[in-house]
């Protein structure tokens, strides 16, 4: 059987090649679209609001199936082993009670589940951010005012809370289902987190059976592993944490690109178990204050930036 030949690709009227754009992942700037709009009431205040997601998949790089003989995508249509495929009219869905025993449930039979949709966020309680387990805490969106109108209440409630140190707790309706929604300022603004239920999180307990309550480490230990801490500790800057896998994939996508060797940094080999601790924590601690000596020896010798005199 004679191989499947690639699709031949389309050659430019230019002789010469064009050099290959670099791939940045997709995405764009902007603000997006408002995810929500509705209200928030506070006792008898209430102001109009809108909802933008705070965080983004898009700037991921996604990798799709390709016939290796072709180069065409790969599609996935839906099937079963005794029929092929299958049309969407003769799809439902299924709860699996036993391994191969499926309760079929209905369209219809989801859609009266799905909570009418409410656009009021009712505040019905403040709380210290501290009493909620960051386990909890789920997906975070903006709260914008929604025009003129909503701006004095909106600074009002923005204010309160940040000089209370509290945040608000209430209910939002999300894709047709309630969700606990926490309320806290954020620098000019709100920002509403969504909470998991309490059915959501696992026990940890379970988790930490096999751990000793009668094992107590060495005072010296803990004091070498305190100061330790104490050198390594700074504010959080999330643009200090890269994404590797993230860099590396866009390294490879992009010399492939361009016709040339990906420049890949270095595997980490794997750490060893810690034999003695004590050791091991007077090394770390040695190797830290060499670090940080470092640092401040290059900063002393950064040349302080000249600032132009007013004319």
């Amino acid at each position: 059987m004679a191989k499947a030949k690639k699709p031949t690709k389309t050659k430019t009227a230019s002789k010469k090649k064009a050099a290959p754009k670099k791939f940045y992942g997709s995405g764009g700037g902007g603000v997006p679209r408002g995810y929500w709009k509705g209200h928030i009431r506070l006792s008898l205040v209430t102001f109009p609001v809108e909802l933008y997601a705070a965080v983004t998949e898009t700037r991921k790089i996604r990798l799709h199936k390709l016939s290796r003989e072709t180069g065409e995508r790969i599609h996935y249509k839906d099937s079963t082993e005794s029929e092929g495929v299958i049309s969407k009219s003769d799809i439902v869905k299924g709860y699996e009670y036993e391994k191969g025993h499926y309760v079929e449930i209905e369209d219809k039979e989801l859609e009266k589940l799905k909570v009418e949709s409410n656009h009021t966020i009712d505040l019905v309680q403040f709380t210290d951010i501290r009493t909620i387990d960051p386990i909890y805490f789920d997906k975070p969106y903006f709260i914008a005012p929604d025009g003129d109108i909503a701006m004095e209440a909106y600074v009002t409630l923005r204010d309160a809370l940040r000089e209370s140190g509290k945040v608000a707790l209430g209910q939002i309706t999300i894709g047709g289902r309630e969700r606990i929604g926490a309320i806290k300022a954020c620098g000019k603004g709100l920002i509403i987190e969504t909470l998991r239920y309490n059915y959501e999180v696992r026990e940890a307990s379970k988790y930490f059976e096999e751990i000793d309550e009668d094992i107590k480490p060495n005072k010296d230990q803990v004091s070498l592993a305190q100061q330790l801490i104490k050198s390594k500790s700074g504010k959080f800057d999330p643009k200090s944490f890269k994404d590797t896998y993230q860099e590396g994939l866009l390294e490879i996508i992009n010399a492939k690109l361009a016709h040339r060797k990906a420049k890949l940094p270095k595997t980490r080999a794997e750490p060893g178990n810690v034999v003695n601790i004590m050791d091991a924590l007077k090394k770390s601690l040695a190797q830290s204050s060499k670090s940080t000596k470092t640092k401040k020896k290059t900063k002393a010798k950064t040349p302080a930036k000249k600032t132009k005199k007013a004319a």
